[in-house]
C-alpha cells in the first residue's frame, strides 16, 4: 500500500507540474499578449520559483535551540495518515492533498503510510507498532521530517519525535509554513504570524540537556536540597516576550481592517456592486479573475498561491460596473488560527453582493470540496451575524475535467456555470449571467443635467442605463435607470422641461 501511494503521489506531482506549466503558459499568452511588459503577478511567480530550500541542512534532534529548530528546512518528508472515516477514495485524496500541500511548501515527498484505525491514538497518533515501522521507513529513504494528517497535540508531537528520531510536523504546521511564504503585503504577513504564534505557543519546549528541568522555589520548597534551579525560565521568557508581539499584532491588523473598512464603506456608499471570488485551493479563482477583467494577478498551479484577497473593477454586458475581489482559497480542515487570524481579510465575503463560488471540475471529490468551503463560509458569516449573500457555483477547468464528471455535476449542481478560465470557454455566459444575479434596485427617472454637471453624467454612465439620451440648449436630457440613492441625488434634475 505504501508504494503504490508512493508512486500515486509521484505521478500527480509530475502531472500538476506538467500542469502548471501549460497553465502558466496559457495564461501568459492570453493575458499578456499585447504587451511584453511582466507584470505584478509575473514577477511575484518569477521570484517564487526562485526560492528555493536549502538542501544539507542536519534536521538530528539532538542540542539545538528553539530558535534553530524553527529555522530548519522541510527537504526529504514522510508523511504519514490515520484513515478514521469515510471511503478510501477519499482516504487516498486526503494524502494526496498533504503530499500537494508538502511539495508547495518546498518539500520532496519520498513515501506515505496510512493506518486504518477508529480514532488517532492518544499518545503517539499512530500507535507504538505503527511509529516503529515509520521509524524504519524514515531510515530505509533517508528523510529528514515526518508530516502527519492532523492536528497533533504537543504531547503526540513529542512522543512520536522521541520514537523516529527526526522532526515531526502536523498539517496545520505545513499550512502555516505555506502561508508565511507566500504573503506578501503588510496584513497579510502580520495576520500569518499572528497565525504561526497561536499554533506555536502550546508547543513551546526546550531541547537537549542545555536546559536545565530542575524547579525553582526558595529554599525547602519542591522537594529541598537538590532540586531547586532555574527551571523553565528560557521558555517563560519566550512565552511571555511571544504574548506580547501577538498583542501589538492584534492592534496593527485592527488598524489595517479599519483603512479597508473605510474603502468598503465608500464602495457601498457609491452602490458599487461587489462579488467576492470563493472557493477551494488552487480551484482557479485568480485565473477566473483575470479572465473576467484582464488584469495580471498572480497565476500558479499550487496550493495557496493567492492569500491578499485582490479587487479589480469590471463591467457587466450593460455597461455598469462592479468591483470583483479573489480571497484566500480554503482547504479541509482549515486550521482554527488561520480562520481567526484571517478574519478581516475574509469579511469580503460577508459584504459581498454575491459570492461566485468556483469548483475545480477534474479534481477527484469536487463536492467534498464545495463542503469544505460552505463550512468556513458558514462560520465567518456566523461570527459577524450576517445572512449568507446568493452563490453562483462556477465550475471551473473543464478543458481537463472527465467528461462523465461533468455530466454529474450538471445534474448535482443546477444553476451551476462551468468554464474554462484557461480557454475561455463559458467566461460570456458567465459575464451574462453576473448581470442578471447583480441588479440593484432601480427607478426610472427623466432628468435635464445641466453641462456643468459632468459628474452626475459620469455617476450616470458608471452606476446606471441609459435608456435614451438627447441634447438641448440648456443641457442633456435623459431617461435613465439608476439605483435609488443616484436618483435621490438627481431629484432637483427630475421632470424639467
Amino acid at each position: 500500500m505504501t508504494n503504490s501511494h508512493h508512486n500515486k503521489s509521484s505521478s500527480s506531482a509530475d502531472e500538476s507540474t506538467s500542469a502548471a506549466d501549460s497553465a502558466g503558459s496559457g495564461a501568459d499568452s492570453a493575458a499578456f499578449s499585447e504587451s511584453s511588459t511582466p507584470s505584478v503577478g509575473e514577477m511575484q511567480l518569477d521570484e517564487r520559483t526562485a526560492l528555493r530550500r536549502v538542501a544539507g541542512l542536519s534536521t538530528e534532534l539532538t542540542d539545538v535551540t528553539e530558535v534553530e529548530y524553527r529555522q530548519l528546512r522541510l527537504e526529504r518528508v514522510v508523511l504519514v495518515g490515520v484513515w478514521t472515516s469515510g471511503t478510501a477514495a477519499q482516504a487516498d485524496a486526503s494524502m494526496a492533498e498533504l503530499a500537494a500541500l508538502a511539495e508547495t511548501a518546498g518539500s520532496e515527498v519520498l513515501e506515505g503510510l496510512v493506518q486504518r484505525r477508529d480514532k488517532p491514538d492518544a499518545a503517539t497518533y499512530i500507535g507504538s507498532g505503527k511509529a516503529e515501522e515509520l521509524r524504519q521507513v524514515v531510515l530505509a529513504t533517508g528523510a529528514d521530517t515526518v508530516i502527519c494528517d492532523g492536528e497533533l497535540t504537543p504531547a503526540q508531537l513529542t512522543a512520536l519525535e522521541k520514537v523516529v528520531k527526526v522532526k515531526v510536523i502536523d498539517r496545520t504546521a505545513l499550512i502555516l509554513d505555506i502561508f508565511a511564504q507566500h504573503a506578501t503585503s503588510r496584513e497579510g504577513k502580520a495576520q500569518v504570524a499572528l497565525a504561526q504564534m497561536e499554533y506555536m505557543l502550546p508547543r513551546l519546549r526546550g531541547w537537549g540537556e542545555s536546559m536545565s528541568r530542575q524547579a525553582g522555589g526558595r529554599a525547602g520548597s519542591n522537594g529541598g536540597v537538590g532540586l531547586r534551579g532555574p527551571g523553565e525560565t528560557k521558555i517563560e521568557t519566550d512565552r511571555r516576550r511571544i504574548r506580547e508581539r501577538m498583542a501589538k499584532l492584534r492592534r496593527e491588523i485592527k488598524d489595517m481592517k479599519s483603512a479597508r473598512d473605510t474603502k468598503r464603506s465608500s464602495r457601498l456608499r457609491n452602490e458599487v456592486p461587489s462579488v467576492a471570488i470563493v472557493g477551494y485551493t488552487n480551484a482557479g479563482k485568480s485565473s477566473l479573475l483575470n479572465a473576467l477583467t484582464g488584469s495580471g494577478v498572480l497565476v500558479q498551479d499550487a496550493l495557496f498561491a493567492t492569500l491578499d484577497p485582490t479587487t479589480r473593477k469590471a463591467s457587466f454586458e450593460d455597461g455598469r460596473e462592479y468591483v470583483l475581489t479573489d480571497t484566500v482559497g480554503f482547504v479541509r480542515h482549515l486550521p482554527t488560527q488561520l480562520v481567526e487570524a484571517f478574519r478581516s481579510t475574509l469579511e469580503e465575503v460577508t459584504d459581498a453582493d454575491l459570492l461566485l463560488h468556483v469548483v475545480d471540475g477534474s479534481d477527484p471529490l469536487p463536492t467534498d470540496q464545495i463542503k469544505a468551503v460552505r463550512e468556513v463560509i458558514t462560520e465567518v458569516l456566523r461570527e459577524n451575524d450576517t445572512p449568507a449573500p446568493p452563490e453562483l457555483i462556477v465550475v471551473n477547468k473543464i478543458d481537463a475535467a472527465d467528461p462523465v464528471v461533468l455530466t454529474q455535476l450538471r445534474g448535482l449542481l443546477p444553476g451551476a456555470v462551468f468554464v474554462s478560465a484557461r480557454t475561455g470557454e463559458g467566461i460570456d455566459e458567465l459575464r451574462a449571467c453576473l448581470g442578471d444575479i447583480v441588479r440593484r434596485p432601480e427607478v426610472e427617472v427623466n432628468v435635464l443635467v445641466p453641462y456643468s454637471r459632468g459628474d452626475l453624467v459620469a455617476r450616470i454612465h458608471s452606476d446606471g442605463q441609459i435608456l435614451d439620451s438627447t441634447h438641448e440648449e440648456d443641457g442633456t436630457r435623459m431617461r435613465v435607470l439608476v439605483p435609488e440613492a443616484l436618483a435621490s441625488a438627481l431629484v432637483d434634475y427630475a421632470g424639467r422641461g
